[in-house]
């Protein structure tokens, strides 16, 4: 149930990041109602990574870094910048 949870939220995060990202172009180049435009992206990106999710999982298991891979992630923690202080 946690993996699907944070598949989940992560698909909804996907969707929003690159919903928002076109709105900006389709307000640029016009003809294309923003929303339309909005919603074409974020499922298309949603597609992406259902497709990669439904690959992995071929074998009958879906490993958190199976997941993490679908998403574009390598699985390993950000790691904080330190900052240089002079």
């Amino acid at each position: 149930m946690k993996k699907a949870q944070d598949i989940a939220q992560r698909l909804t995060a996907l969707f929003m990041a690159n919903a928002l990202a076109i709105v900006t172009g389709s307000a640029i180049v016009g003809g294309i109602p923003v929303w339309k435009a909005a919603a074409l992206a974020g499922f298309t990106a949603i597609a992406q990574v259902a497709e990669k999710l439904a690959k992995a999982s071929v074998d009958g298991s879906l490993t958190t870094q199976e997941i993490s891979d679908a998403f574009g992630g390598n699985g390993k923690p950000v790691a904080k910048k330190k900052s240089s202080a002079k």
